[in-house]
């Protein structure tokens, strides 16, 4: 038993492309709708304060963790946001291990421990996934921003 895990990676909420470009986008909207108003009135200037808030809780949600992967004596341990329960999968119980897309669509939601219809999901952000199935037939799907260096974790930690 090592004290170093084989593998750890951190998901942040904020750092996905799409969402900081929608959220950007508002803030812009709002600071065109405060420069083209005729008379700098209360409503004005409350779209300069909700532009900067756009901005300021953008960039709060950048150093925000979702949730963290780690892989170390033969189990994959998925730690969640605050209230979020520790999840362990024993890689003793996988059968089938695979790499493939998360989702055909181009925005996704961030989950944690989503169960639905047979899979859970463990996503925050990046386009590829690993599938591991276990002796059940459950699928856990867990979405990874470095899913190359995390197969070749598992494959590595199940020979051990």
């Amino acid at each position: 038993m090592s004290d170093k895990p084989a593998f750890v990676e951190k998901q942040y909420l904020g750092r996905e492309f799409i969402p900081i470009t929608i959220r950007l986008v508002l803030a812009m909207f709002c600071f065109a709708a405060y420069f083209f108003t005729d008379e700098r009135e209360r409503n004005g200037d409350l779209l300069v304060v909700v532009g900067f808030a756009i901005i300021i809780i953008s960039i709060i949600m950048g150093y925000l963790l979702h949730f963290r992967t780690k892989i170390e004596n033969k189990s994959i341990l998925l730690n969640g946001l605050w209230t979020t329960r520790l999840v362990k999968i024993d890689l003793n119980s996988i059968v089938k291990i695979e790499k493939h897309e998360y989702s055909r669509y181009l925005f996704n939601n961030p989950v944690y421990n989503l169960h639905s219809k047979g899979t859970i999901r463990f996503f925050t952000a990046g386009n590829d996934a690993i599938y591991l199935t276990d002796r059940d037939g459950l699928i856990y799907i867990i979405g990874s921003q470095h899913a190359n260096e995390f197969l070749r974790a598992l494959k590595e930690e199940m020979k051990k």
